[in-house]
């Protein structure tokens, strides 16, 4: 499944921030326990959830997806859907990361930085350490 990121089609502009249609293993902490959920919709300020208890609106619960764990409160409830409201803004890539890249990217090119001194012969890494001394950085000697 791939995510779809649109932003607001709401009249009165309510929401500001652009939001992701996901569906993702999640949970929700509360003071009565763990709640198993499935992430529906993700944005930097909040997220809709399922799941088969949902708390009512008000409660302070704590969002968990993979390495992210963020306080919210429960903005809205209606039958087993909940509107989350962050404690703070979050980065939804850190989220949404563990999405992997679909097998359509798997030809894509990734740019990265290349790391100084892995296949350079010593002549080059002597000339990039000098290199660096003429514009004023130091190069790692490895």
């Amino acid at each position: 499944m791939g995510v779809e990121t649109f932003g607001s089609t709401d009249v009165t502009g309510k929401r500001q921030a652009k939001r992701a249609r996901v569906l993702l293993a999640a949970k929700l902490q509360t003071s009565a326990g763990e709640i198993e959920a499935r992430l529906r919709d993700l944005s930097r300020k909040g997220a809709l959830v399922e799941c088969n208890v949902s708390p009512p609106a008000g409660t302070e619960v704590v969002f968990t997806r993979g390495a992210t764990s963020v306080p919210a409160r429960v903005a809205w409830a209606a039958g087993n859907r909940v509107g989350l409201e962050f404690a703070y803004m979050i980065d939804e890539n850190e989220v949404l990361v563990q999405l992997g890249r679909t097998s359509s990217d798997q030809h894509q090119p990734r740019f990265r930085r290349p790391g100084l001194f892995g296949d350079m012969s010593e002549q080059e890494k002597k000339l990039a350490q000098r290199w660096g001394v003429s514009v004023g950085i130091a190069v790692p000697g490895e």
